[in-house]
């Protein structure tokens, strides 16, 4: 007979001859579905789940005749309930990283605990005192398997943990998590408190030299039919599932090694104590084999440990210590031996060692000490990101963002690094094509890159540089260079420079060259140019720099001139005025337009027309920056020129678009409502959408002192904001609950809008958050303490989950509008769902006293929220320091009663004499027991903001 025939035939034969007293239909479909399920040769997905059925059956209370809840009874049908869990576990031979990944803490207690009874190990029993070299195989197992759990879980419980964004909320289930939660807090506070006889055990059993085994479906079998008949059976050597001492020390040393590693943030010299458990749970697997079916490590993990003790075990007395790079890039960041950093990493860039994650946590944290304002690291930084980058190229990765900021001004001291570091980094005798070719591919780019001829002369005439490039490559690099700029005179000779040297009057045209890109005088631009063009006639100056650019509905009528000089000129001064523009140097910018205004007026009135709108914009650019930032009004003046701009027809005069939407913001931001609502030309409105939402928004301010009848243009611009925000109907997608309180954001004129959107699944919603994010952010730097920006600015923070600024909001929000909470906040500033996003941001960031308080401030004191907030025991709050801002006797007495329950004296009394104050007395006028509370609120909320700000 098979084993697994006689598992088979050892399970039927136990089965119990007497049905349990209640569900007996239920329980033998129970254990059938469980025989069917382990039968399989391998079940998916893996039976785990029937562990925590059969336990909640087993433990669920019973109730007496008086209709008393008593704990689970020990009758038969609970016993054999517990043995089928124990079963299942034994089917997935007590793998710890199954069960774990599949059961809560509070079963997997529940079910270790089992084991251990079913052992024979008797309760209460400390683990510690106990000798496991003369207890049975199974017994000695048991025991190793609790305690492995016990600090797995301890460990465990030190991770960060991404907490789940929760559903609608039901309170069966949020009662059921709340209990489950609790339960976890308390088994995980026993098992911390008994960590340190669990590490004592596991220490213990690394010294045992003997086999042990765990239990099996059959022995478990056999222990129900009769335990008195087995002991001999299961302390054989032959019982159960052998584990090798070499698989048992392997689990425990990881185990430990986890465990010490987890404690050495407390106390460094703990590090050792890991290191040697991981480098012989290295040593074991390497004896065992990576493929053992009893003893699974996750090696990769363990490699990283590894690393991790290697790094912070090192000394700087110790050599043998220091043989790692990691090592030694901790000792040198330690110790501020940068230049001995940069030797590592290029000599790293042969070997290619170090992960490039770690490359980039080196860069990043010297990033960061730089910006601290050590500016003697702006150096180093630059080489390790070369070096980073040589890697990277070699390895096929793109080039990072950060070597392209570092290389936006290069110099010939870091192109010669960077070749250097090139050079290191290839052997060229055995490098393979593939990798010449990348290095080959990334000095082409770099010298396409570089402006300055002197710069790319260097790479071009390395030794590198020449090796790797063929003649015919060579000169296809020229032809791409001539092309990017044909001031550059190129030969095609295989020389070890491609550049030909260039004639005296070369050198003269690049040198005026130079000094056109440069100059930002309308008069020397105009100087050199006519020099230029007296020194040639076949060239075409408008183009010697990529940067001159003119919006394409302008180029096409300044390329149609005739005059090589003019057109040049009109280019080159539109041009670089609009760049001086859009870097704010608004006095250069006036100068260039003016001079290139002047120049136009001679022979062409459309480029006129073009000339006056580009400086009505820019007028426009320079009030907003300057007068208007203080709220000075712009000069009549420059109102009847945006107001001319808006009613200007004269036929075909290119026009930007965004000269238009300037000048509607313009007048919209000086509130000309009345020239916009009444006077602005219907064509204008009906062809520009920029101008049309203008008019509605300068409408709909006009309206809203008036009474909610007449605000008819609100609706029409309701209308064409939800038109602008609607996505077509391919990508309509269906309402993710806007209605939920999570994402409702307040304003200041609600009323005035609709109440329901007719097609609310054509609404963008991403479109719509990045509009009102954008909006509110761009109002509060107008004005920072609008009270009502501020809290939909909150509201934004809260509707994605960022708390402690949604906090930091709604309480800059009340500070504004009460002298910093010195007066009262205004019920209209802080309403009640105001009130309920500040508790549930405090809860979310476990700041319960901070909720029981908060309570207080609604209409209608939340008891409810209040008492289950003080239930809490880890909150990150100041906690009985914040019991001088209660005010409410009930919600102090709970506190008394609580802290009364836990035995907690000190919290206590402060609690008694917080209610104890006179002023607090239900029998004061009601004057005296409001001012009371004003005066907690006020200090409540300094507090608070003292905190947030």
């Amino acid at each position: 007979m098979s084993a697994e025939a006689a598992d088979r035939e050892a399970a039927t034969s136990s089965r119990p001859c007497t049905p349990p007293q209640t569900s007996w239909f239920e329980f033998l479909l129970e254990e059938a579905l469980l025989e069917a399920h382990l039968q399989k040769p391998c079940p998916d997905p893996p039976p785990v789940q029937l562990i925590v059925q059969f336990l909640e059956q087993a433990s669920k209370p019973s109730v007496n005749e008086q209709n008393q809840v008593q704990p689970p009874p020990d009758n038969k049908r609970n016993r054999i309930l517990k043995l089928l869990a124990l079963k299942v576990a034994a089917h997935l031979k007590w793998d710890l990283d199954v069960l774990e990944k599949s059961l809560s803490v509070p079963v997997l207690n529940m079910l270790l605990n089992e084991l251990l009874c079913i052992s024979k190990v008797p309760p209460g029993t400390k683990h510690v005192d106990v000798d496991l070299s003369s207890l049975p195989p199974t017994t000695a197992m048991a025991i190793l398997l609790y305690n492995r759990w016990a600090i797995r879980t301890i460990v465990q419980s030190s991770f960060p943990v991404k907490q789940v964004k929760p559903g609608p909320p039901q309170l069966s289930v949020m009662n059921q998590i709340q209990q489950e939660k609790e339960l976890t807090e308390n088994i995980l506070k026993v098992l911390k408190e008994q960590a340190a006889d669990s590490i004592l055990v596991l220490e213990a059993a690394l010294k045992l030299n003997k086999d042990l085994y765990v239990h099996t479906i059959r022995t478990l079998d056999l222990l129900a039919i009769e335990p008195g008949m087995v002991n001999g059976e299961t302390e054989s050597s032959t019982a159960g599932l052998k584990i090798s001492t070499e698989e048992m020390q392997c689990q425990v040393c990881y185990d430990l090694g986890a465990v010490y590693f987890q404690q050495g943030s407390t106390n460094a010299s703990v590090y050792e104590n890991a290191k040697e458990k991981f480098f012989r749970t290295k040593e074991l697997i390497s004896k065992i084999g990576s493929s053992s079916l009893h003893c699974t490590i996750d090696e990769k993990r363990l490699a990283g440990y590894c690393q991790a003790c290697g790094v912070l075990t090192s000394s700087s007395n110790s050599t043998s210590q220091q043989s790692t790079p990691y090592s030694q890039i901790h000792c040198c960041m330690r110790c501020g031996n940068y230049q001995e950093l940069v030797k590592i990493f290029l000599e790293d860039n042969r070997t290619l060692s170090l992960p490039v994650q770690f490359r980039q946590s080196v860069l990043r944290e010297l990033f960061q000490k730089a910006q601290q304002g050590n500016d003697a690291l702006d150096e180093i930084c630059f080489r390790i990101c070369t070096c980073n980058t040589v890697c990277d190229v070699m390895q096929g990765r793109a080039i990072g963002i950060q070597f392209n900021q570092l290389f936006l001004k290069p110099n010939k001291e870091k192109i010669d690094f960077l070749l250097e570091v090139c050079s290191r980094s290839i052997n060229l005798e055995h490098a393979s094509e593939s990798l010449k070719r990348k290095m080959a591919a990334f000095l082409k780019n770099m010298c396409l890159s570089l402006e300055d001829l002197q710069l790319v002369f260097m790479i071009s005439s390395h030794e590198l540089f020449i090796t790797l490039l063929k003649d015919d490559e060579r000169k296809l690099l020229i032809d791409q260079m001539r092309k990017r700029s044909p001031r550059i005179n190129l030969c095609t000779k295989p020389v070890t420079s491609f550049y030909d040297i260039p004639a005296s009057a070369s050198v003269n045209i690049g040198q005026l060259e130079h000094q056109l890109i440069l100059s930002v005088d309308p008069w020397r631009i105009r100087q050199i140019l006519i020099e230029l063009h007296g020194m040639t006639s076949e060239r075409q100056f408008w183009t010697i720099s990529s940067k001159w650019e003119v919006p394409n509905v302008y180029g096409s009528v300044i390329l149609g001139i005739k005059d090589n000089l003019t057109r040049d000129l009109v280019y080159i001064l539109m041009a670089k005025g609009l760049h001086c523009s859009a870097i704010k140097d608004f006095v250069h910018a006036k100068q260039l337009f003016a001079a290139c205004l002047e120049l136009v007026t001679e022979f062409s009135p459309k480029l006129r027309q073009v000339m006056l709108n580009e400086m009505l914009l820019l007028d426009i650019y320079t009030h907003e920056a300057g007068a208007g930032v203080s709220g000075e009004r712009p000069p009549s003046d420059l109102i009847s020129r945006v107001r001319g701009y808006l009613e200007m027809r004269v036929p075909d005069i290119p026009l930007r678009q965004v000269v238009a939407e300037e000048c509607v913001a313009f007048m919209l931001n000086w509130r000309e409502n009345e020239y916009l609502t009444m006077q602005v030309p219907l064509l204008l409105v009906q062809t520009n959408p920029y101008v049309k939402l203008g008019q509605l928004l300068a409408a709909t301010c006009k309206e809203l002192p008036g009474p909610k009848e007449s605000r008819r243009t609100a609706k029409d611009l309701w209308e064409v904001v939800v038109q602008i925000c609607s996505v077509s109907n391919q990508h309509k997608r269906g309402n993710d609950g806007r209605e939920d309180i999570v994402n409702d954001i307040a304003a200041e004129h609600i009323s005035i809008w609709p109440s329901t959107i007719p097609n609310l699944q054509s609404v963008d919603f991403e479109a719509v958050a990045v509009t009102v994010k954008e909006l509110v952010s761009y109002a509060l730097t107008i004005n920072s303490n609008n009270h009502f920006w501020l809290i939909i600015q909150a509201d934004i923070y809260f509707a994605t989950n960022q708390y402690s600024a949604a906090l930091h909001y709604y309480l800059q929000a009340g500070a504004v509008c009460s002298d910093f909470f010195n007066k009262m906040v205004s019920p209209d500033v802080y309403t009640d769902q105001v009130i309920k996003r500040m508790i549930k941001c405090c809860s979310l960031l476990n700041c319960h006293t901070q909720v029981a308080i908060l309570c207080q401030f609604l209409r209608e004191v939340d008891y409810k929220t209040a008492f289950k907030a003080l239930q809490e025991q880890n909150s990150h709050d100041a906690m009985d320091s914040y019991y001088d801002y209660i005010w409410d006797v009930t919600i102090l007495e709970y506190l008394t009663y609580l802290h009364h329950k836990r035995g907690e004296t000190d919290k206590r009394q402060i609690a008694i004499k917080a209610i104890g104050q006179t002023e607090l007395n239900a029998s004061n006028p009601e004057e005296v027991l409001q001012l009371a509370a004003q005066r907690r609120k006020k200090k409540f909320l300094q507090a608070m903001a003292k905190l947030y700000f």
